[in-house]
């Protein structure tokens, strides 16, 4: 969805800025698959408030759901855990946070990532961890990876010599998996619980 707000010509020598060429991610408008319209409409605040981003000239995004058959504490208590992101993650190895740092916005983490990858090491930041509504947000910020400028559900660089429906079906792919993962996991939990 392009900026309403910018005519698109830029400073008037003929050059476009680059505020003009922004666009404002448009997967806040469309149901994900997975969900039903009224389950999206419960969810649109949050989605508009925490997943629309700006997105420059050669970055995509895209917004994916999983239906998770678990109660709302079981998930949180797993996705809140910045420091275990291996439990619900596929493709990690093992994850390092620094000893005795609290859980909290700013806190970072170094994640080493299974042989077989594109990639061996991630480094992430924690953005957001809002315990009363649930929602939890990190940045990658450095690695040896192709998710470049990566904020979780999601945005991120295109990697050179890629297509935007490259890059879109690469971290599609790993999200994905990782939501499903994090529905097995807590839907195991809740059954361990009954």
């Amino acid at each position: 969805m392009e900026r309403g707000d910018g005519d698109g010509d830029g400073d008037g020598d003929g050059e476009t800025s680059r505020e003009a060429q922004e666009r404002t991610a448009g997967h806040h408008l469309k149901v994900p698959a997975g969900l039903t319209r009224e389950e999206f409409a419960e969810l649109a605040p949050f989605v508009h408030e925490f997943h629309t981003y700006r997105l420059r000239p050669g970055q995509c995004s895209s917004l994916l759901a999983q239906r998770v058959r678990a109660p709302r504490a079981a998930v949180w208590s797993i996705v809140r855990r910045f420091d275990k992101p291996q439990v619900y993650k596929h493709f990690i190895k093992s994850c390092a946070v620094a000893e005795g740092s609290a859980l909290a916005v700013g806190s970072t983490r170094d994640v080493s990532v299974i042989s077989g990858l594109p990639a061996e090491t991630s480094t992430e930041r924690l953005d957001v961890l809002d315990d009363e509504r649930c929602v939890a947000g990190f940045s990658i910020i450095g690695g040896d990876h192709r998710l470049r400028n990566y904020r979780s559900s999601y945005v991120v660089d295109v990697p050179e010599g890629n297509t935007e429906e490259d890059a879109r079906l690469f971290a599609d792919t790993v999200v994905g998996l990782n939501l499903q993962k994090l529905a097995s996991v807590a839907e195991g939990m809740a059954g361990d619980r009954q």
